[in-house]
């Protein structure tokens, strides 16, 4: 088992929930040194959890939250090349008012399911392709306690939408930050998939996955930023084309 060691060569403290919360945030790499040497992840993926499916829920409380998710999904589902008429469109205005529960009880059911199948993506690939020591608790318990900014991400984008109903999403794009862009065009697309929460989470991600290996951080935040600006470009030239709104 990996166990980082401090600088002076001892195991690193175990650490409360709340201080590796606000740890992840402020000192990410202590933090993380004593999460690979104390691999606990419930405590942290019930809070993480909970405060993602609390506030994406929380625009939906309201009708006008309620009525922008319904055109979005309206939108995405004509961008698909589905044929929305007005008995679907009633059908998903009758059950509009379930919603933020619906969203909410997917969001526990479907987390911990992805964190499963990426924390074992990257155990594959570090254990069994770079020859990495690591168990599967620790690299699950990195993975986890990563998602402290995807909570924090989600507060901002919660209480926002709650104030101002508009299309479910992350605030902190650079599309959103340019809206004198053309909305159909490549660059507005593309801009609209960089995200500065989700780099700052990969970025985090990448230094709890360093400090857990021994390696350094640059070499892994670039792997996974560049598989990041893959997928940032496909489905910008997807949109682009006309098969996405």
């Amino acid at each position: 088992m990996t166990t980082p060691p401090t600088a002076s060569g001892s195991t690193p403290a175990p650490k409360s929930l709340v201080s590796r919360f606000i740890g992840v945030l402020t000192a990410p790499r202590d933090t993380f040194a004593s999460v690979s040497a104390h691999p606990k992840w419930l405590g942290m993926l019930a809070v993480t959890t909970l405060i993602i499916a609390l506030f994406t829920a929380l625009p939906l409380m309201k009708e006008e939250g309620r009525q922008a998710a319904i055109d979005q999904q309206v939108d995405q589902m004509k961008g698909m090349g589905f044929d929305v008429n007005d008995q679907m469109y009633e059908q998903m205005q009758k059950r509009s008012a379930s919603m933020p529960y619906t969203t909410g009880i997917s969001i526990f059911v479907f987390i911990p399911i992805i964190g499963v199948i990426v924390a074992g993506i990257l155990f594959a690939i570090f254990n069994a392709a770079m020859g990495g020591e690591a168990s599967f608790k620790q690299v699950f318990s990195v993975y986890v306690h990563a998602g402290v900014i995807s909570a924090i991400s989600t507060i901002l984008a919660g209480v926002i939408h709650y104030m101002k109903p508009g299309p479910a999403g992350s605030v902190a794009n650079l599309g959103a930050m340019l809206p004198m862009l053309s909305e159909t065009s490549f660059l507005a697309h593309l801009l609209g998939t960089i995200d500065l929460f989700l780099i700052w989470y990969v970025i985090v991600l990448a230094i709890g996955l360093a400090v857990l290996y021994r390696r350094r951080t640059q070499p892994i935040a670039i792997s996974l930023l560049s598989f990041y600006a893959v997928i940032a470009l496909a489905i910008a030239l997807f949109k682009s084309r006309g098969g996405g709104a």
